[in-house]
């Protein structure tokens, strides 16, 4: 069985997390597989808008302590966390915000630990209202070690992350959109993920990819912001697909090209 089912339709990728028998719960594999999907999809230029979400109704129910509780991979670990730059276990969730297109988290059931990790590197996240969430590493001794130093930053208060962490408290997602970790709710989120992707997916897919580059800019580094504004507006007034939009304007029937930059 594939640990990811991947549906591609008019530019809009559905990447399902598929390991229904262990609720979708991160084993090394699948954190690899994460990896390898991102940096295809990355590279595919008629791409849109990405969709990530769990098969049997599940978003992700953490880690697979299996695999972490095997010795076997006792070495594999150590090494990824003491080598030089990301480790497996931050890239597999960080390689989602460095792709050229929104990321829309599609959340329902469970979405703990390593799951909540992994919509958290999404731009945009929905849920259904009764979604049980849990920033949970510190119940196994932990700390959240997948990228959400940085995938946190700017949601919410540093006194309510720390609160959330080191109570590893399960909420659900009621309460997750009052303080800003979920976008929106829905009864059916990958319903309503895909009408917003076929939304985003109406617009150039150079002007989406820059967008996304100088908002994530303007929280993580807010130095280059402002130098990413212009170099964007120039690439894309030099470009074709900025043309194309002010055709599509007047008519809707006008294709975009492929993504140029």
């Amino acid at each position: 069985m594939t640990l990811l089912r991947i549906e591609k339709n008019n530019g809009i990728a559905i990447v399902s997390l598929n390991r229904p028998d262990k609720r979708n719960a991160m084993s090394f594999a699948l954190l690899k597989e994460l990896v390898r999907t991102a940096e295809k999809l990355k590279k595919d230029r008629s791409l849109r808008c990405v969709i990530l979400t769990g098969e049997a109704q599940v978003f992700s129910a953490g880690i697979d302590l299996a695999d972490l509780n095997n010795p076997q991979n006792r070495a594999f670990a150590a090494w990824e966390l003491i080598k030089p730059g990301q480790s497996l276990f931050q890239k597999a969730f960080l390689v989602w915000q460095e792709l050229p297109v929104p990321v829309i988290a599609a959340m329902q059931g469970y979405c703990f630990g390593a799951g909540m990790q992994l919509a958290l590197a999404a731009d945009i996240r929905i849920a259904h209202p009764d979604t049980q969430m849990s920033i949970m590493e510190s119940r196994w001794g932990l700390v959240p070690d997948m990228g959400l130093s940085r995938s946190l930053k700017g949601l919410i208060g540093l006194d309510l992350a720390k609160e959330l962490t080191l109570t590893a408290r399960i909420f659900d997602a009621n309460y997750a959109k009052e303080i800003g970790l979920v976008t929106h709710l829905a009864e059916n989120p990958l319903q309503q993920a895909r009408v917003l992707a076929e939304e985003i997916a109406q617009r150039s897919p150079d002007a989406l990819a820059a967008a996304k580059q100088v908002l994530d800019a303007m929280e993580h580094t807010p130095a280059k912001s402002l130098r990413l504004e212009k170099i964007w507006q120039l690439k894309l007034l030099l470009g074709k697909n900025s043309q194309l939009a002010r055709k599509k304007d007047k008519n809707p029937e006008v294709r975009f090209a492929p993504r140029q930059f």
